[in-house]
């Protein structure tokens, strides 16, 4: 597979007609805490999404503020998922053409299948503005909420708000 691009995210927001982002180049971000420092000042809140398996082979992508610990059992309880854990790198690759440390919802542009359930955690769904690597750790994207869930309902994906 293919792996996610910058250009590829451009591109696809380019054909949704959302082009009121802005973009921050970097050294590579490795962790959420080092792209934080790259983009200091910048308005937007800052996010981690995290890339999950379940039982089954059911994949499970997080969106959540970076500051914020991730509840497995909450997550369990609230989905009704079983059994959920972070995905191997190899799941990634496969699923979202992409690797550790860069996993973003652009990256559902490369599943084919469909078969990822993406979540959103609603303390940041009221926020104007979010921040993610856009296919790669050398840029951070600041889209805006509305223009996010544009993107995603365009390609398919339909985001789930629960209360982590």
């Amino acid at each position: 597979m293919a792996k996610g691009t910058y250009q590829q995210v451009k591109d696809a927001l380019k054909k949704l007609g959302i082009d009121d982002y802005n973009v921050v180049d970097h050294p590579a971000a490795h962790t959420t805490e080092e792209a934080d420092k790259y983009i200091a000042g910048h308005e937007g809140v800052r996010t981690k999404t995290m890339f999950l398996k379940g039982k089954k082979k059911k994949f499970y992508m997080v969106i959540m503020d970076d500051k914020k610990r991730m509840d497995f059992h909450e997550f369990m309880d609230l989905t009704g998922t079983k059994r959920v854990s972070m995905a191997r790198p190899e799941h990634l690759e496969e699923e979202l053409g992409l690797e550790p440390g860069i996993v973003s919802p652009f990256g559902l542009l490369n599943n084919q299948d469909h078969n990822v359930k993406v979540y959103i955690d609603k303390d940041i769904v009221d926020e104007p503005i979010q921040t993610f690597h856009p296919n790669e750790n050398t840029h951070t994207i600041f889209i805006k909420t509305k223009d996010l869930f544009k993107f995603l309902k365009a390609i398919d994906f339909e985001p789930e708000i629960i209360d982590l």
